[in-house]
C-alpha cells in the first residue's frame, strides 16, 4: 500500500511539474517586449482600432486578454495584457469571433497575421496585400492546444484633431 501511495505522489508531482513548465516556459523565454507609445492610438496612421476584454464567451481563467489592438495599414500594436501561454497566433476575421467553435469554422476564411511572442505588447507587421477593411475582428488563438484567448471588435479610427 505504501509503495502505491508513493507511487501517486510521485506522479502527481511530475505531473505538477510539468503542468508548472507548460505556463511559465513562455513566460521565461518570450523576448524583449517593444516600445509602444500610447499615443499611436490617436495617430492618423491608425485605421481600426479594438479592446479586448476578458470577459469573452470563451475565455477562462487561465485563456484570456485584455487591452487595446490597433491596425495601421502596415502593421498591428497591442498593449495590454494576455494570459500566458505557448504558440499564440494573432488572426483576422471579417466575422465577429467569440468562441473557439466559431474560430474552428471560420480559420479557413481569416488570415493570420504572425506569431505573438510576448504577453503586454506586440508589434506584427500585416502580411502584404492584406486590405484590412475587410475585417472586423482581431483574434488571439493558440495553435497547438486550440484553445481561444480573446477576441476585439475593430472599428474605424475617428480622425484625430490635431
Amino acid at each position: 500500500m505504501k509503495r502505491v501511495i508513493l507511487l501517486c505522489s510521485h506522479l502527481a508531482a511530475l505531473f505538477s511539474g510539468f503542468m508548472l513548465g507548460i505556463y511559465l516556459l513562455p513566460i521565461l523565454i518570450q523576448p524583449e517586449s517593444p516600445e509602444i507609445d500610447e499615443n499611436i492610438y490617436q495617430s492618423s496612421q491608425v485605421a481600426l482600432i479594438g479592446q479586448f476584454d476578458k470577459n469573452r464567451q470563451d475565455s477562462d481563467f487561465l485563456h484570456w486578454g485584455e487591452g487595446k489592438i490597433a491596425l495601421t495599414q502596415e502593421s498591428v500594436m497591442f498593449t495590454g495584457e494576455l494570459a500566458p501561454g505557448p504558440d499564440y497566433k494573432l488572426y483576422l476575421s471579417a466575422t465577429y469571433i467569440e468562441t473557439e467553435d466559431a474560430f474552428t469554422a471560420n480559420k479557413s476564411r481569416m488570415v493570420k497575421i504572425g506569431d505573438i511572442k510576448t504577453f503586454d505588447r506586440f508589434i506584427l507587421p500585416l502580411p502584404s496585400g492584406t486590405n484590412i477593411e475587410k475585417y472586423n475582428t482581431a483574434i488571439i488563438w493558440c495553435e497547438t492546444f486550440g484553445e481561444f484567448i480573446t477576441s476585439a471588435a475593430l472599428t474605424p479610427q475617428a480622425p484625430s484633431a490635431q
